[in-house]
């Protein structure tokens, strides 16, 4: 046990405080061919889906990085990778200097689960409706053995439930008894129970309504501060994003484009898909001019463009970006894959 819950704080070789997560070069690929026998009859070659391809990023103890870009860029992906639910086709992931999918395969693995956790996009979906409030908040507690007393259990549970807004009066209940933003709370609540340090948060609030959205994004941000929670969140909604996240990483087509903080991204963008999302956001003191949509349809990521896969639809590609891929270098204080921006034509 003492083996896998070291100390976050402990520097590194160079004397700096080492990121608790660290991704390197993650990929995942996933093979969608038709049966063997269907591919011979009908003479098509297998086919590969690279979902992530390549990802590499860095989060702070008691920080949050969110993971924007249009659906099926790969950011559910890089969740399910970074809990264990996906084992990488390439890559890794170190979380507090442990090569965490290696540690995932072994007896300690179960301890180091208990310190990530993951709220997941549907809590109409991720709660079972056969089962009480108190039953799913007690799951965890029981399967990493932290409590079995039925008077204790009861206790923490109502604890949680307390933490996250609702009442311990709420345990004999059942899912369907809540609204959508109390059932969030509810999967908040189970996932902070084996007191993690790390929460992967995939689109936690894209099923709520706007006004539920704030409520469960106040309760996140305050659950952070008190606990000093280390936060992944994904979504697609970058006005939630510039609210909760210290850094933000754009992704398309299964690799970072851009990532940055908060405010160098959202004042100064600088790769032009990143500059096409903020675009297309309404913004109060423009109301006379038109939103400029994002332009073009994402590419069928089975069969990808060449070079820059956003090359089809950037208003500033050349023949270079049409046949090199651009790599992911730091230009000037930021992290971003582009030509253009490299050669300064933007």
């Amino acid at each position: 046990m003492s083996e896998v819950r070291k100390s976050e704080d402990a520097p590194n070789a160079t004397g700096m405080k080492a990121p608790l997560v660290q991704a390197h070069d993650l990929a995942k690929t996933f093979d969608v061919s038709l049966p063997w026998l269907n591919r011979v009859l009908e003479r098509k070659p297998r086919q590969l889906l690279k979902a992530v391809d390549g990802v590499s990023f860095e989060i702070e103890k008691g920080k949050t990085l969110a993971l924007v870009g249009e659906s099926g860029c790969g950011k559910s992906t890089v969740a399910r990778l970074l809990v264990g639910l996906y084992e990488p086709t390439r890559g890794g992931l170190t979380f507090d200097g442990q090569d965490a999918h290696a540690v995932f395969k072994t007896p300690a693995g179960q301890q180091l689960r208990s310190r990530i956790q993951m709220i997941f996009q549907d809590p109409y979906a991720s709660l079972n409706p056969r089962w009480t409030v108190e039953d799913i908040i007690a799951e965890p507690l029981r399967e990493h053995g932290i409590l079995r007393d039925g008077a204790a259990l009861k206790e923490r549970v109502g604890e949680l439930l307390k933490s996250v807004g609702l009442s311990p009066l709420d345990m004999p209940k059942y899912p369907h008894q809540f609204s959508g933003g109390q059932r969030q709370r509810i999967s908040i609540a189970r996932a902070l129970a084996t007191e993690p340090e790390f929460l992967v948060c995939d689109e936690p609030t894209s099923a709520l309504d706007v006004s539920v959205q704030a409520q469960v994004l106040n309760i996140m941000k305050d659950l952070q501060r008190k606990q000093g929670l280390t936060y992944l969140f994904i979504s697609h909604n970058l006005a939630v994003v510039r609210h909760v996240s210290d850094q933000v990483g754009v992704m398309y087509l299964g690799r970072l484009v851009e990532l940055a903080d908060k405010h160098t991204l959202f004042d100064t963008p600088r790769h032009p898909y990143t500059r096409m999302l903020l675009d297309a956001i309404p913004k109060m003191h423009d109301t006379g001019r038109a939103r400029t949509p994002v332009s073009g349809e994402v590419p069928n990521p089975l069969n990808p463009p060449g070079g820059c896969t956003f090359h089809p639809r950037c208003p500033h590609a050349n023949a270079r970006c049409k046949s090199e891929r651009p790599e992911f270098l730091h230009l000037g204080g930021v992290r971003v894959a582009c030509h253009a921006v490299e050669e300064g034509r933007i």
